[in-house]
């Protein structure tokens, strides 16, 4: 939309509004983006130290790692547990003030607490601190002022400080917060990378998720068995091998021998081809035209691994054999699809 288009605008929305609101967004995100670069910097001022020392207690908890939070504070300190716990780290969120009535029972002297306050004066924390630290559970504080009762109490400070928010007052919490998530990221990716987790781990804790179904998918939940797969013997007529061909719908056929393995496979395609090619159908075996040796996968195989065989060959439809060779089942892309692993 261009803020000159008087015509796209709402009534009360004239041009000059416009051009002031996307004025502020791009605002807004230089003075966020500064802040980020600032933090960054900052993380290193004392060798990394304060930054590594956290990483370090929560690496040790034995227990879980506790976010809390207030206000706006409570959001963020909210997303950083949730990003924690998908990501390995046991976590979960405790609320400051909801701590004051009863929820400080969720906490133990084997737990890591991360405290966020930018002021580093709430008065809920302040009122809980000394119960968790006579408890024993460590005190990781991240808040905008080093000189803070809360950064002072803490076993480490992180500092979040930012010089300005992106409100034009001031006053409401942007920079501020976009910078404690931020440092709420970094800690979970350094814990991430320490602990050795894997995308598959991720996965796990994803299930519903397209990661999920990419990586905790085999090719034996996804794929066509028993009579839904088109097989025939090697000397059967080819007009025969159409009819199955036909009635199982995957758009080819299995050939196996006697030990129901795999030998060969016949593809619409191929028929195709046989018929351009002026072949007189009625007088070839299946022997005659199959593509012996057929590419196959195992049925324990992740599906996504499927996936790349037919991405990589070209190919829709894929033969499933187990380790003997066998024909188990049958994948066409289709099945991959509705599957969502693609």
């Amino acid at each position: 939309m261009s803020v000159t288009d008087a015509k796209t605008l709402p009534k009360a929305f004239d041009a000059k509004t416009a051009a002031r609101a996307l004025e502020l967004a791009q605002e807004t995100l230089q003075i966020e983006a500064d802040a980020l670069l600032a933090l960054k910097a900052r993380l290193s001022e004392d060798g990394g130290d304060s930054f590594i020392t956290a990483v370090s207690l929560l690496l040790q908890c034995t227990g879980r790692v506790v976010v809390s939070g207030i206000g706006k504070s409570g959001h963020i300190a909210r997303k950083i547990a949730a990003t924690l716990a998908s990501t390995g780290t046991p976590a979960l969120f405790v609320h400051a003030a909801e701590a004051l009535h009863g929820d400080l029972g969720m906490i133990t002297d084997n737990d890591v607490v991360i405290a966020i306050s930018y002021s580093g004066e709430a008065a809920e924390f302040i009122a809980i601190i000394p119960i968790i630290k006579r408890m024993g559970a460590k005190l990781i504080a991240i808040t905008g002022n080093p000189d803070s009762r809360l950064a002072q109490l803490a076993d480490v400070h992180m500092n979040a400080h930012v010089d300005k928010e992106a409100c034009p007052l001031n006053l409401a919490p942007t920079t501020s917060t976009t910078a404690t998530l931020a440092l709420g990221d970094a800690l979970a990716v350094a814990l991430l990378d320490a602990r050795g987790f894997r995308e598959e781990d991720f996965a796990r804790s994803h299930p519903g998720g397209a990661l999920g179904r990419r990586l905790l998918t085999y090719v034996r939940d996804v794929m066509r068995s028993g009579d839904a797969v088109p097989s025939v013997p090697a000397n059967i007529p080819l007009t025969a091998a159409l009819l199955e061909i036909t009635r199982k719908g995957m758009a080819m056929t299995a050939i196996v021998d006697e030990q129901q393995r795999a030998i060969g496979i016949f593809t619409d395609g191929d028929l195709r081809r046989l018929i351009e090619a002026g072949q007189d159908l009625g007088k070839l075996t299946m022997a005659d035209v199959m593509h012996a040796n057929p590419r196959t996968v195992n049925p324990n195989q992740l599906a996504v691994e499927a996936v790349e065989v037919m991405e990589s060959f070209r190919i829709n439809q894929l033969l499933v054999a187990d380790d003997a060779g066998k024909l188990v089942g049958a994948l066409h892309i289709h099945d991959l699809t509705r599957a969502k692993v693609i």
